[in-house]
């Protein structure tokens, strides 16, 4: 806007000049030549007087320089002039100032030169014989004028254009001053230009309702924040490039990002086949969902396109953690196959031998022994039924069995009273210490953890060996310790022994007849009581269980939406 100003104020200041120039050398040129013409009216007229007085005598001898004078006959032809020969010359009878002088008595006119350089001044008055006696002058046009003023005109020329940029800068500058000096977060206070309010009232107006639609924005961005940053599932907002427009906490750490890469492709952060397949379908307007595998864990993506007026507009990404649900369905197999096989090797057992005692294969005196087997594969039978009913009913939240407060060393010793003559049986010596601590929770259940961690520490303990139970209460929590010198566990293995069915020594699991389910149960236990269980074992040195129960006011379990 500056150099427009200062182009625009130029212009006119040059255009004023050479206007000036103009008319000024065209009221000048017109006022000389007025007085010249009046100066050759008055030689014309007492060039008159002279000649109707002497004659042609008059010009003798006299002195003339910047003036022609011609004597012209009453016929048109001449009869004197002071400049060419008047033999040579035309008859003059049809010059505009000869005829005004023959007719009115006075006559005048001016004639440009055929260089149209110089114009002649002529005067003709008649006399009283009825010739014309003519004085002429050269005068020089106003363009011979204008060249010759060159110079004088080129100085004021360059005068009036350093003046005229100077005026221009100075000018525009203090035009344009208010218009930089505008405050627009508060329009309505500038002190400018009159013709400036309206704009400025637009402008406070166009303000105001921006903010209040930022003000908007910014409440919606701040919920959606807040809804979606407490999210345990990923969201992802893309354009449909696949440029990321919102991302919320859980999606970011999951694709191991930050804000920073708003803005960026997608698959900059993720390349995966899966994950282009997905937002291929979404990008041509179908819904598209697939698996993959983020930070160490299994995920489901649900990519929904975002549709504007029948055109693509976007992809919001759904990312659901499904690692657990997969581990669970893992385990489920697992656990399906594991009973199987468990119930079939018993169920051969007491097929077989039942055959055999059906069809009098057996001898008489090896019929006890036969029945006695499928007794006890039978128990064993019963025993993983039941297991496997206590862990049913545990993955169930239990939520049947009533919670209080209970004396877990009264429940301890009772324990321990009950698995003393199975120590004995197996050479190991059982012992508890402690005092009493209470813990509100289910009795059968913790009956059960200190059950389960006996009877493994007997039963994979060394004849001669000891089970130590202790029960003491600690500054936050009640603490549960059941200590053995048995074989001890491997360090490979430490991470899965509470898996079902899993067992470090199958061998000697079956000769002890365990189920695979004791930890377990142990662990589901445990976790319905929020404790903590904690493993240190030295291989063929021993095993120590630590389980901490938190310290808990008494208080009625939540009532589930089955129970209500």
């Amino acid at each position: 806007m500056t150099k427009r100003i200062f182009r625009s104020i130029n212009i006119v200041a040059l255009g004023v000049f050479f206007a000036s120039v103009v008319l000024f050398m065209g009221a000048l040129y017109n006022y000389f030549t007025g007085v010249c013409q009046n100066q050759l009216k008055m030689q014309t007229d007492l060039a008159a007087q002279g000649v109707a007085n002497e004659g042609i005598d008059y010009f003798n001898d006299l002195m003339i320089e910047n003036y022609r004078i011609t004597w012209i006959a009453p016929d048109g032809s001449i009869l004197f002039d002071s400049a060419k020969d008047t033999s040579e010359m035309e008859n003059h009878l049809e010059r505009e100032e000869i005829k005004m002088a023959l007719s009115e008595g006075y006559g005048e006119s001016s004639r440009y030169s055929s260089t149209l350089m110089e114009r002649s001044l002529y005067a003709a008055k008649r006399l009283p014989d009825g010739s014309v006696l003519r004085l002429s002058v050269a005068q020089n046009t106003i363009l011979t004028l204008s060249l010759g003023m060159a110079q004088p005109l080129c100085i004021v020329l360059a005068i009036a254009i350093a003046l005229s940029l100077a005026l221009a800068f100075r000018l525009s500058k203090r035009i344009v001053k208010p218009l930089n000096e505008l405050d627009l977060d508060d329009p309505l206070n500038n002190e400018g230009y009159d013709e400036l309010s309206p704009l400025l009232r637009r402008i406070a107006s166009q303000q105001d309702q921006i903010k209040r639609q930022t003000r908007q924005l910014q409440q919606k961005q701040l919920e959606f924040e807040t809804v979606t940053s407490g999210m345990n599932e990923g969201i992802i907002l893309l354009n449909k490039k696949g440029e990321i427009l919102s991302l919320n906490r859980a999606a970011a750490k999951l694709f191991e990002t930050d804000t920073q890469c708003i803005g960026k492709d997608i698959l900059s952060l993720n390349r995966s086949f899966a994950l282009q397949n997905i937002l291929s379908k979404a990008a041509k307007g179908s819904f598209s969902e697939g698996k993959i595998a983020l930070s160490g864990g299994e995920y489901q993506l649900d990519a929904s396109p975002v549709k504007a007026q029948d055109d693509i507009s976007g992809i919001v990404l759904l990312i659901f953690d499904i690692t657990e649900k997969e581990k669970a369905e893992q385990m489920r197999r697992e656990f399906t196959a594991n009973v199987s096989h468990e119930l079939k090797t018993p169920l051969q057992t007491i097929s077989g031998c039942a055959e055999l005692m059906k069809n009098n294969m057996v001898a008489a005196e090896d019929i006890p022994a036969f029945s006695e087997k499928i007794y006890l594969e039978a128990g064993r039978m019963i025993t993983l039924v039941e297991d496997i009913i206590k862990l049913s009913h545990l993955d169930e939240g239990a939520q049947d069995m009533q919670r209080e407060t209970v004396d877990l060393f009264e429940i301890a010793e009772n324990t321990v009273r009950s698995l003393t003559d199975a120590a004995k049986s197996a050479g190991v010596t059982l012992d508890i210490t402690g005092s009493t601590c209470h813990v509100y929770g289910i009795a059968q259940l913790l009956q059960g953890i200190i059950y389960n961690l006996c009877d493994n520490a007997i039963k994979y303990n060394v004849s001669g060996g000891s089970v130590s139970v202790d029960v003491h209460e600690e500054k936050s929590a009640v603490v549960l310790t059941v200590s053995d010198t048995g074989i001890g566990i491997p360090p490979e293995h430490r991470d899965r022994i509470f898996e079902r069915f899993y067992r470090v020594d199958k061998s000697h699991s079956k000769e002890v007849g365990g189920t695979g389910l004791g930890l377990s149960i142990v662990k589901h236990a445990a976790k319905l009581h929020d404790a903590k269980i904690t493993i240190n074992s030295v291989l063929d040195a021993g095993t120590t269980i630590k389980v901490e129960f938190p310290k808990q006011e008494k208080r009625q379990p939540a009532i589930t939406q089955q129970q209500a």
